[in-house]
């Protein structure tokens, strides 16, 4: 081929590129991060909303709604649509306010409001409670709406209908607020009055057919796909186990499948360390679609399931909290020995305040609750659960209110409104940013959890996170693959380490998971 046709040939693969990325690259670069869309769908007059009358003339007949209030003759409505248009999820702690309660601001410049309720569709109903009780909507100025920190999944929505009086419909409406790793916009959809965009769905699928037939003019060899990373295999895998490990093994996941050219597909679904092993266990390594599985668990398998294998990854710590009202900072080993014994019943007992002690634990099947037994409990277990929902009791001669719930954030956002509670959960998870406002960590006889001084700091509450696979997998399996990259990849040991724990790779980890204790 001369450099002629070689020539032709590059640019027409360029032309063909260029053609099929242009329309879809700003969009698709926008939605890989997080995104909360807003838009005005509705705003409409429903008082006279003419001009007052002037000195001594007569008042005009009033049209509105609002006939007996001439005040509101001016009245709007204002509909917004708030929504995550984007493909991330978004939590509470992702909006970036300096207010710990609210993460959008809603602006109706010139108006003032005098109402505003909110709608859901069905299907997002859950959302209510977070402007049914506090904080709720918040109106901190005459034109100035503050919105609460809601959780949105991709596609949820709701709505906001606001009543106003002042200016007119049709003024400017605003909503701002920041996002980690994401952005606010406003979205628009066309009325009948406007016209279609220049590139209308049906002009981009154009674009690109005369794209794909331009490249497949301009491209004559075969062309084969780039090889795999050499630390890469493909095929699917399903982790489960520990929830405090969860956050973890998405961030690790995402990024293997990045790493991997996104062809092996990783699913993460952890409901406790001791359901994964056992469900491991029974199903024989597989799930029911026929994925390979691997358990995480906060500590060693039971001894009768000889079958698995373990891989150790991490040295998990975790931390006791306490609601703000309790305003001790450090609790000796022996006191939380008798707190969970129940021989404490009161906080005034350690010199804290007059709150009855109520225990906010996990259930059984939790790494979390087996590591505290037998880390800091001395292997006794904690004493039965004497309430269903952690504020009344169910077993009335119970020395100790105490309840158990499912996951680590059920746990810090029971601690978080429930004076005198206490509970536990993982490090990272109780921390800030990511700890819910109204608890606080303690220290054990002094000592602060610290991933780099575990070797020489003497903190007990951790333990090592185990991974276990039905017998050893094989080298060149997406389990073993995904496994290597978490304990001895830079990257893999760079996200256990952001999240708190510490890598079973790194020099003091080798030292630490290679204990037997």
């Amino acid at each position: 081929m001369g450099w002629l046709e070689i020539t032709f040939t590059a640019a027409g693969l360029l032309l063909g590129v260029v053609s099929i990325i242009t329309p879809f690259a700003a969009d698709r670069r926008a939605r890989r991060s997080r995104r909360i869309g807003f838009r005005k769908q509705m705003d409409i007059a429903i008082g006279h909303n003419g001009p007052a009358p002037a000195a001594g003339q007569a008042d005009p007949p009033l049209l509105g709604l609002f006939n007996d209030l001439p005040e509101m003759r001016d009245a709007t409505l204002v509909l917004l649509r708030i929504e995550n248009d984007g493909s991330r999820h978004i939590e509470e702690s992702d909006y970036l306010d300096s207010s710990p309660l609210y993460g959008l601001t809603a602006e109706f410049p010139g108006r003032t409001i005098r109402a505003q309720d909110v709608t859901l569709p069905g299907e997002h109903t859950n959302l209510m409670g977070y402007f049914e009780h506090q904080p709720g909507l918040h109106v901190a100025g005459p034109s100035t709406l503050r919105i609460p920190r809601v959780p949105l999944k991709p596609g949820a929505h709701y709505k906001i209908l606001v009543l106003l009086n002042g200016g007119a419909e049709g003024d400017r409406v605003a909503v701002t607020g920041d996002l980690k790793d994401g952005s606010l916009h406003e979205n628009h959809s066309l009325t009948p009055d406007e016209k279609p965009p220049a590139f209308s769905r049906q002009a981009r699928w154009t674009t690109v057919v005369l794209g794909l037939a331009l490249m497949a003019a301009a491209v004559l060899p075969l062309t084969l796909p780039a090889p795999l990373p050499d630390d890469c295999e493909t095929g699917t895998l399903r982790l489960t186990g520990s929830t405090a490990f969860a956050p973890v093994l998405t961030e690790l996941a995402r990024k293997y499948e990045a790493h991997c050219g996104d062809e092996p597909r990783i699913t993460v679904a952890a409901h406790g360390s001791r359901t994964g092993v056992r469900e491991l266990a029974l199903s024989g390594g597989k799930t029911q679609d026929g994925a390979a599985a691997v358990a995480f668990s906060d500590g060693p398998r039971p001894a009768s399931y000889t079958q698995l294998s373990e891989s150790r990854i991490a040295v998990s710590l975790f931390t006791l909290v306490t609601h703000d009202d309790v305003k001790l900072t450090n609790l000796s080993v022996a006191d939380v020995r008798r707190l969970y014994r129940g021989e404490i019943g009161n906080w005034s007992e350690l010199g804290g305040p007059d709150l009855p002690v109520v225990l906010v634990s996990r259930t059984s099947g939790s790494g979390t609750r087996s590591a505290l037994t037998e880390r800091v409990l001395g292997g006794r277990d904690e004493p039965p659960a004497s309430s269903d929902d952690c504020v009344n009791r169910t077993v009335r001669d119970a020395p100790v209110l105490r309840c158990e719930l499912d996951s680590t954030e059920q746990v810090l956002d029971t601690v978080a409104r429930t004076p005198g509670a206490l509970g536990y959960a993982e490090l990272r998870a109780a921390s800030p940013p990511d700890a819910p406002h109204g608890l606080h960590r303690l220290t054990l006889d002094g000592r602060a959890p610290n991933p780099d001084r575990l070797d020489t700091g003497g903190y007990p509450y951790r333990e090592i996170e185990y991974a276990y696979t039905y017998g050893r997998p094989p080298a060149d399996s997406l389990a073993s693959s995904f496994l290597a990259y978490a304990v001895d990849n830079g990257t893999g040991k760079g996200v256990v380490a952001t999240h708190g724990h510490l890598p079973c790779g790194t020099p003091v980890g080798l030292r630490v998971c290679g204990r037997a204790d």
